[in-house]
């Protein structure tokens, strides 16, 4: 049986460090479409992870993210942090 195309789900965080991360974007179709273009063309890591795209769509915009999807989070900003230092110097 074939299963319907899903439709594609962008969520956009920002970190400083010390602070907690906030959703600053988010999306599906199109509009996640032109979050993942905008980070591709914008040089930022994308991290593909379907169930905590879901969990942090239910986040409203600017606001921190829960304390129950910290350590997910955590997880994702480590390997931001890691991706960008193996990055070579432009």
């Amino acid at each position: 049986m074939n299963e319907p195309p899903k439709t594609p789900i962008a969520v956009a965080l920002e970190y400083e460090t010390g602070g907690v991360p906030r959703v600053t974007a988010k999306g599906r179709g199109p509009i996640a479409e032109a979050i993942v273009a905008k980070a591709e063309e914008s040089g930022v890591h994308i991290e593909e992870n379907a169930a905590l795209a879901q969990a942090l769509s239910r986040v409203e915009l600017d606001a921190q993210i829960p304390e129950e999807l910290f350590r997910a989070v955590a997880a994702v900003i480590s390997f931001v942090l890691r991706a960008g230092k193996l990055k070579p110097p432009a």
